[in-house]
């Protein structure tokens, strides 16, 4: 009998027995924690509905976030163009053709009190995908908060804020690893003391598994990043059980349906040994591991774009099955630019109808006792053990990254899974078998150069506007406070609230700390 691989390159036996697997697992909220971090995980409350959504101005996307709270939406995700992600306000040259593409353009104070308007911040909860510019956005958030005079308490998301993923997979970064990893444990120690129920990082695997690695490798490069930033937090004085329990994760769900599920499941295994055994966490919450979900974006075609729908169904499915905290649905048409209005609600009803429709959630850990289930979580587990490891041998996640072993490992998962496409041994629908000449017509959404000349007249206006000696005292400040060892949240803050702008804050930090090259490129 020719034998069967799943994505990830395992051999599958064609049926499951109970010797295939290690033994029962203690029940959902119950160290370690396999089985779910809740007792009876979705029945008292379903996880939470965040659509990632943020184009062209601010005026625009805010009006996209109110469609998506009143068709359902349980959480706002606010998705940067990539000059708000690396640090370059709006009428910077290197912003040129980017403002507003694939996210939301934020300069400012003024452009996030435009973001935010009329969205009670004490109520709903939001997560913002930034990385390198995480604390600048963050405090941003917070000063429009402060304006509609919600409490530090009630101020509840997540901030990204996983820089290492961004040498290894995504490219997004400003600041070499060092100062980078500082902004993170300056953030840290900020929230513990101003903001208590904001999620201090989103350690992402999501961005890994993008770029091609395989369902383990993402598990042992997103605990292996995760474990750098507790000892960098533990560097810098912070107590374990102190921040520990507002750590969160982000995970990719793809199309190995199984696999998906049993990734999830050793994800929670291995974080609550590692925090117990490792760092010595007594706290429970410090060990259970909360995740959010997108589903694949790469797994997504352009050929055929409404077969994105039933992908994205399932990949979602798969992520509910494996005790997901929260989830957000691609748009089918996102293969071929952002996702229309049509598209983003379809995403929403998606999850409306597992949630409501199916009685998947009416039960904690379905899959639970599945001798497939189990065999692969094990085997997913003994695949990501082995690469921490080889992490720890190496020097540890920063140091895989400095040079270049993380990247490359990635890139030769990547190349083996499309070679088996491309020789046809990986079948994907509408590509490389049932293709036709009739792809279905959608309608595509374009952000085009009408959002950049608006946002730089803005930004001339609010620069025409400012007190220019209180601007150039807070830059001061900012310089001062990189150079030295306080932390930088504080002066940030300051400026921020006196209209600096983003792009004018990481001037200054560049001009101190230098900007990161990668190896290849140094």
């Amino acid at each position: 009998m020719k034998e069967v691989h799943n994505d990830s390159g395992v051999p599958l036996k064609p049926v499951y027995m109970a010797e295939d697997h290690r033994g029962e697992e203690p029940p959902p909220g119950s160290f370690p924690y396999t089985r779910g971090i809740h007792k009876d995980m979705y029945r008292g409350r379903l996880w939470t509905m965040r659509q990632y959504a943020g184009f062209g101005t601010a005026a625009e996307s805010n009006k996209r976030y109110h469609f998506l709270l009143k068709r359902g939406q349980t959480g706002l995700s606010v998705a940067f163009d990539l000059p708000t992600q690396i640090g370059y306000d709006s009428d910077d040259p290197m912003a040129n053709g980017e403002v507003g593409k694939v996210g939301v353009a934020i300069d400012s104070l003024e452009d996030m009190e435009i973001l935010l308007k009329d969205i009670p911040l004490d109520t709903v909860s939001t997560s913002m995908t930034i990385n390198a510019t995480a604390a600048m956005l963050l405090l941003l958030y917070q000063l429009v908060a402060e304006k509609q005079g919600c409490p530090p308490e009630k101020i509840t998301g997540t901030v990204q804020n996983d820089i290492l993923k961004e040498y290894a997979a995504r490219g997004t970064y400003i600041f070499p690893p060092v100062p980078s990893m500082r902004l993170v444990t300056d953030l840290f120690a900020y929230c513990q003391a101003e903001l208590p129920n904001w999620n201090t990082i989103s350690i992402s695997g999501y961005h890994i598994r993008e770029a091609g690695s395989t369902a383990a490798e993402e598990v042992a490069l997103t605990l292996g990043h995760a474990i750098a930033y507790v000892e960098a937090a533990l560097a810098a004085g912070l107590a374990v059980d102190d921040f520990a329990p507002r750590v969160s994760f982000f995970f990719a769900a793809h199309m190995d349906f199984f696999e998906e599920v049993a990734k999830f499941r050793a994800a929670r295994r291995m974080w609550a040994q590692v925090m117990r055994d490792r760092f010595g966490a007594k706290d429970p919450k410090s060990q259970a591991l909360r995740f959010h979900t997108q589903t694949g974006g790469v797994t997504l075609t352009a050929q055929q774009p409404l077969n994105n729908v039933v992908r994205t169904a399932l990949e979602a499915m798969s992520a509910v099955l494996g005790g997901t905290q929260s989830l957000h649905t691609n748009g089918y048409d996102e293969a071929l630019g952002l996702p229309s209005q049509n598209a983003a609600e379809l995403a929403l009803r998606t999850q409306q109808v597992i949630g409501h429709e199916t009685s998947v959630p009416q039960v904690a850990d379905p899959l639970g006792g599945s001798y497939y289930v189990e065999s692969l979580t094990d085997r997913v587990e003994e695949e990501a053990l082995a690469m921490m490891a080889e992490i720890d041998e190496l020097g540890g996640a920063v140091r895989c990254i400095e040079t270049g072993w993380t990247q490359r490992r990635i890139s030769d998962s990547a190349y083996r899974f499309q070679t088996r496409i491309e020789a046809g041994e990986r079948v994907v629908v509408g590509v490389n078998k049932y293709a036709n000449d009739n792809d279905d017509k959608v309608e595509i959404t374009k952000v085009g150069p009408r959002h950049q000349a608006a946002q730089s007249r803005a930004l001339k206006r609010l620069r025409a506007g400012r007190d220019q000696a209180a601007v150039a005292r807070r830059l001061s400040d900012i310089d001062r406070t990189a150079r030295g060892t306080d932390n930088l949240m504080p002066p940030l803050k300051a400026a921020l609230a006196d209209y600096v702008t983003i792009g004018e804050c990481c001037a200054v930090l560049r001009k101190v700390w230098g900007e990161y090259r990668p190896p290849e490129l140094a």
